[in-house]
């Protein structure tokens, strides 16, 4: 009887290996992207009208787009919210500045932009298998999905937009900024009186 137990050993033993090695593969490749976003994002866009383009010609899977829709209107009010949210949190070390004598302190995203991007390429990728099982091309009127997305959007956006404006806060950022040198004629035509 030991016998059979260890043939299950012995199967399950390269499994877990090769599982392993391919998420060490995995980890590694995604790790090497961590540095370029735009050439992650354009795989993304790559990716997205992939499955723009498979639900277009099925005509079908609008259940499934809606549902997309949702989960990345979910991830971006994360990637345009604050870590510490000031209605919530009064926090001392990672609040955003309420008044111009606050120390001034970066926007620290709830969710970063890796996170957001690696989650909306899996969402897309998952996306698109569903759309090769019929069990998930439920029959939908999608003129009214679309209408209710449209107006979750909105009003979601606007809500955060208006909280963007009452804490003032920008979730966008150019990176570090460059000071130039001045040009020596605008600046002394400044200065000159009549």
């Amino acid at each position: 009887m030991e016998g059979n137990g260890g043939d299950a050993a012995n199967v399950v033993a390269p499994l877990a290996k090769w599982r392993n090695d391919f998420s060490r593969a995995f980890q590694f490749y995604l790790d090497r992207s961590t540095p370029h976003p735009t050439e992650r994002w354009l795989g993304t866009l790559a990716v997205a009208a992939i499955y723009v383009l498979r639900a277009y010609f099925v005509q079908g899977f609008y259940i499934i787009s809606y549902g997309l829709g949702i989960y990345i209107l979910n991830l971006l009010i994360g990637f345009l919210s604050p870590k510490v949210d000031p209605e919530l949190e009064v926090s001392n070390d990672a609040s955003l500045p309420t008044k111009g004598s606050d120390e001034f302190k970066p926007f620290i995203r709830r969710l970063p932009e890796f996170k957001f991007w690696y989650a909306i390429t899996k969402a897309f990728c998952v996306a698109f298998l569903m759309t090769f099982f019929s069990v998930f091309d439920v029959p939908v009127f999608w003129p009214i999905l679309l209408c209710y997305w449209i107006v979750l959007f909105v009003l979601t956006m606007k809500r955060q937009i208006m909280h963007m404006i009452k804490y003032k806060y920008v979730p966008f950022s150019r990176g570090k900024q460059r000071y130039g040198r001045k040009k020596s004629g605008a600046s002394s035509s400044g200065l000159m009186r009549d």
